[in-house]
Parts: structure tokens; C-alpha cells; sequence
């Protein structure tokens, strides 16, 4: 990947590649060679402003096209981003590294698969309904800035942008500084698809950025997803501005194994969970639950499951465990995991020693804890790595008082001996989404988080609802 460095010099304004008016740059990084892949320009609030300018002359236009032409507009894009699935694959394990086969299955596939689900859901949504004497218009929101994470590039950016299309809203992109090149070739694919000049606009760039895209007085709502901290500030500046945010934040998640529930799997799939995306995914479950009585068997368990999970090459598809994002984000980690040990958690597997045979990239070994306090700095704060702590509870009430003691509420799972236990147990819980018993992810389902895990919700029909505002007209 380094042979063919990825220089772009240009950002998509108004359905056009420009010149940015700021000349500042970006390098990419490639965490597994930590070898730098690709140059984007580093935008500036006069790109922002022509962004904003283009999204807002085209607002009125695509608000007014029918929902069926923007279905085939997003049938395009679909079609459009799957002819390059193989390249956005390669570029998710080039500047995030994680492994090829999760590259294309998770970073891509799912994608692809969101904006088929708003295709179809444009097919039968009705943007008006009678309700009494009332006629309710559900109109788009306008003009949206669209801010991305790092950790999952491409993905994050589709759902929001397929939504907000969808909704009739006209977007502009700002991918995480970290991974913007699959930015860039969402672009590609927008342009090939030939959505109207200007619905699609993409501004790359640091926080000067994504500030003024959230405090532009033309911006009428900001979708984000990224850290609490990060949300909190752009919570703020839309509250002043009385505007909306939609914000997809921070997870603790809480996989809760009940008495009585196949402890084996349970451990085996909560590792897995964990071990994605080299633990770099807010709904991870990074904390899992047991009766005390089973501690050291769930252990054992785990640190069987752990030794298959090895940190590799991500271009090798046998590859589980990739990088981590950049030497920051390793660092952080590996002070998470001495704090763990200094706080008395006992070490199962992993560690803060690097993963053996790899002298280079920002690897952390697949890490597990037992007998962690429920009060532990790993138990409560979002490490974002390749890190699970297993946690004892007496019974289902101190269970339940763990699952929900954080400031957080995105994620989780239980398991249990049957389907009604463990629904009876998740809905106790304070979180957005809960898996049962190996219960899979659907994207038609809507997702986010309660308490410090954000606002709104994304994927299928509630995700468009954040796209929408609602007019009555009394008859």
C-alpha cells in the first residue's frame, strides 16, 4: 500500500473537485507499517463555508424530489461503492488496520447493506399521515453536517449520510482526521452515481473544522459519533444555537451471563465482541458478568478463547487482531491495562508486554481480566481496546445494579436459560441495544444510547425520523 501513495489535493464541493482555500495537509498513517499512506488537504472555514453554501443552494431541490427518484439516487450510490468494495476494504486495513476479511464484511458490507435498507424503506414510507382533522408533513431538516469517527471509517459516514438523504436533506462530510481516505472514495462513488451538484459535499480537516461546520449559522443539525467528551462540546454549541445534534457517543457495555445460561458461550462470543476491531468499537462489551461462584471457570474459558485471537498483518487473512489506530491510542491502552493490574484485577492473558514476533505498528496484545472491582478504573472507563474485564456479581440485582452502574448506556447482552429470563433482564437495563443470547446486529433496528452514550438514533426508520422536521396543518 505504501508503493502507491494516496495524494488527494482537492475536496468535493457543489459536486465538483476544488482547490481547498486552506493549504494546510493531513498525512495517513498506516498503523500496521506506521508508514505514511496518503496526503488529504486539511480544509479551513472558508471550505466550510463553500460547502455550507453548495449544500444550502441545493436544499430546496432535493427536499422537493420525489421519495422514489431519492431511492434511485441511493440505489446508484449502492451500486456505485459496491464496483469499489474491494478497493474500500484495502483502504480500511491500510489506515486503520483492521484485518482484510473484517475489512470487507464489516467496514464495507455493512454499509452497502444501510443504504439497500433506505432504498427499500423509501418504497413504502409515507412522509404524511391524517390524524384527525390534522394532515402531519414530515419535511426534511435542511442543510447537515455529517461528523465522523476513525474507528469505523466508512460505515459511520453511510449511515448518516443515507439517512439524511433519504430525509431530503443535503450533507456535508467530515471525516475523523485519522481515516479520511475512504472519504475520499465515497466522493468517487457519490459523483459516479450522479447525485444532484451539491446534495454530497465533503470537507476534511482537524476540530477547527467540525467547529465551524456545528456553529455555521446555515447548518441546521449536526449528526456525530465520537467521543463523549467531543459530543459534550458540540452539544453545547448547538444548544445555544437552539439546533439540533444527533450524537452517537461512549460505551461501557455490559455482557451479563445469568445463572443457568450456557457460560461457555457467553464468554466465547463476549471475547469476540470485544476482540473486533481491536476493541476499537463503542458497543463492545467490555465488561462481562458472571455469578461469583463461576469466576475462575469463566476465566479459564476466556483465556482459552483469548490465545486464538493472535495480533498480525491485517493483510493477512488469517489475521484477527489488527492495530490499534495510531501510537496515541496504544498508549492510552496500555495505561488502562497497567492500571488495571496496579488496581489488584488479576491477568489472565495479554498484557502490557508487545505482541511477540511484531517490532513495528501500534499493536496491543488481546487482553483479559478476572476478579475486577465493579468500581475499577477498566470497569468503568471506555478504554476503546482489546480489553474485557470480567466482573463477579452475588445475584440478579447486584447483576443488574453493575450492568447499569456506569455513565453510560449503549450496548450489551445477556444470557440466559431461556428467551423470556433474559428479556425480562434486559429490559431492566439502561441501554440502547441488547443482544439475546447471541442475538445478531440488524440495521433496519434503531441504535443508540441512553445517558452519556449520546442522543437519537441511528439505521432503519428511527434513523431517518432524526432527519425530519413535522408541520400540521389543521383542516
Amino acid at each position: 500500500m505504501e508503493a502507491s501513495l494516496r495524494r488527494h489535493d482537492t475536496i468535493y464541493v457543489g459536486g465538483e473537485w476544488i482547490k481547498p482555500a486552506n493549504t494546510d495537509t493531513i498525512e495517513v498513517i498506516n498503523p500496521a507499517t506506521e508508514q505514511v499512506i496518503g496526503v488529504v488537504p486539511a480544509g479551513g472555514p472558508e471550505d466550510v463555508d463553500a460547502a455550507v453554501a453548495a449544500a444550502r443552494g441545493a436544499a430546496d431541490e432535493w427536499a422537493a424530489t420525489p421519495p422514489d427518484k431519492r431511492a434511485a439516487h441511493l440505489a446508484e450510490l449502492r451500486d456505485a461503492l459496491n464496483t469499489h468494495r474491494r478497493t474500500a476494504a484495502m483502504l480500511v486495513t491500510s489506515e486503520l488496520g483492521a484485518p482484510v476479511r473484517i475489512a470487507d464484511r464489516v467496514h464495507v458490507g455493512t454499509p452497502i447493506d444501510v443504504l439497500d435498507s433506505y432504498v427499500e424503506l423509501l418504497s413504502t414510507y409515507e412522509f404524511h399521515e391524517r390524524i384527525g382533522h390534522s394532515l402531519v408533513l414530515s419535511e426534511p431538516v435542511g442543510v447537515v453536517g455529517a461528523i465522523a469517527p476513525w474507528n469505523y471509517p466508512l460505515h459511520q459516514a453511510v449511515v448518516k449520510i443515507a439517512a439524511a438523504l433519504a430525509a431530503g436533506c443535503t450533507v456535508i462530510l467530515k471525516p475523523a482526521e485519522e481515516t479520511p481516505l475512504n472519504a475520499f472514495l465515497l466522493a468517487e462513488a457519490v459523483h459516479e452515481a450522479g447525485l444532484p451538484a451539491g446534495v454530497f459535499n465533503l470537507v476534511p480537516g482537524g476540530p477547527a473544522v467540525g467547529e465551524s461546520l456545528t456553529c455555521h449559522e446555515s447548518v441546521d443539525m449536526v449528526s456525530f459519533t465520537g467521543s463523549t467528551a467531543v459530543g459534550k462540546r458540540i452539544g453545547e454549541l448547538c444548544g445555544k444555537q437552539i439546533k439540533r445534534a444527533s450524537l452517537e457517543l461512549g460505551g461501557k457495555s455490559a455482557s451479563v451471563a445469568l445463572p443457568g445460561g450456557d457460560l461457555a458461550t457467553a464468554v466465547k462470543v463476549t471475547v469476540a465482541n470485544v476482540m473486533l476491531n481491536s476493541g476499537q468499537t463503542c458497543s463492545a462489551w467490555t465488561r462481562l458478568l458472571v455469578p461469583n461462584e463461576r469466576m475462575d471457570e469463566a476465566a479459564d474459558i476466556a483465556r482459552s478463547v483469548v490465545a486464538r485471537y493472535t495480533c498480525g498483518d491485517p493483510l493477512d487473512p488469517e489475521t484477527r487482531v489488527g492495530p490499534l489506530v495510531s501510537e496515541a491510542q496504544r498508549a492510552r491502552v496500555l495505561r488502562e491495562i497497567q492500571t488495571g493490574t496496579m488496581q489488584g484485577a488479576q491477568l489472565v492473558a495479554g498484557g502490557e508486554e508487545p505482541p511477540p514476533g511484531l517490532d513495528r505498528g501500534y499493536y496491543v496484545r488481546p487482553t483479559v481480566f478476572s476478579h475486577v472491582r465493579p468500581d475499577a478504573t477498566i470497569a468503568v472507563e471506555e478504554i476503546f481496546g482489546p480489553v474485557l474485564s470480567i466482573i463477579g456479581y452475588a445475584d440478579r440485582d447486584e447483576a443488574l445494579w453493575i450492568a447499569n452502574g456506569t455513565e453510560y448506556g449503549l450496548a450489551g447482552a445477556v444470557w440466559a436459560a431461556d428467551e423470556e429470563s433474559a428479556v425480562a433482564f434486559a429490559r431492566q437495563l439502561k441501554t440502547g441495544q441488547v443482544d439475546i443470547n447471541g442475538g445478531r446486529f440488524n440495521v433496519l433496528a434503531p441504535f443508540g444510547g441512553y445517558k452519556r452514550s449520546g442522543i437519537g438514533r441511528e439505521f432503519g426508520r428511527h434513523g431517518l425520523e432524526e432527519f425530519l422536521e413535522y408541520k400540521s396543518l389543521q383542516l
